[in-house]
């Protein structure tokens, strides 16, 4: 995806609609690109708080330690192996929720490109899943997660944010999983069913 998004709600829609506790005097920004201030929305001490933090993770290349360069940012989590994301990825204390109405991509001819913004009809106001981290190079920084774009988006870029529905906000923040496991005593070829299971020990000490 581009590195552009948008949130066209006030600061009090916000607040209401990620039911926020702590909510500092903030500006909402009328846009957002790598490098300058994005709102997200974090827990601390079972308060849901929400912060203005600079979008995108120190990133520094072999080539450019060796050349002396400054770090360059790096604001769309891709491939989740990537040794810059591997260990915040599965660490529920670095994820977040970037609050968002739009993200856009660029649309026509380069040197006459224009912006396209796509939205949610149903759901003006979302939540993008996000990772922050107070960082040595910049201080406290976001970056979002993107996925496979689906068949609206595609013409435009092969990438999307990974958009979350409202009932999914606290399984991402607090890393909860759907699934149950049951642990059973049965042999694998015995035919009993998961109601008619044996638990073993383990299981039930869980």
């Amino acid at each position: 995806m581009s590195r552009l998004f948008a949130v066209t709600k006030s600061l009090e829609e916000i607040v209401a609609h990620f039911a926020v506790d702590i909510a500092p005097a903030l500006e909402v920004p009328s846009e957002t690109v790598e490098g300058t201030p994005g709102l997200i929305v974090l827990e601390k001490d079972g308060l849901r708080l929400l912060k203005s933090i600079p979008w995108g993770f120190p990133r520094q290349t072999r080539d450019m330690r060796r050349e002396g360069e400054p770090p360059s940012r790096i604001g769309l989590v891709a491939d989740l192996t990537n040794p810059l994301w591997d260990r915040i990825v599965v660490d529920p204390k670095y994820r977040c929720l970037i609050p968002l109405t739009h993200f856009a991509n660029p649309d026509g001819v380069k040197g006459e490109k224009t912006r396209s913004w796509f939205s949610k009809n149903r759901q003006p106001l979302m939540a993008w899943a996000g990772f922050c981290k107070n960082t040595p190079d910049f201080g406290p920084v976001f970056a979002g997660m993107t996925m496979t774009a689906n068949e609206t988006i595609r013409p435009f870029n092969d990438r999307m944010p990974v958009l979350l529905k409202p009932e999914e906000y606290d399984r991402w923040l607090h890393g909860l999983d759907d699934f149950e496991i049951l642990h059973s005593r049965d042999r694998w070829q015995s035919g009993v069913s998961p109601s008619k299971a044996s638990p073993r020990r383990d299981n039930m000490l869980m």
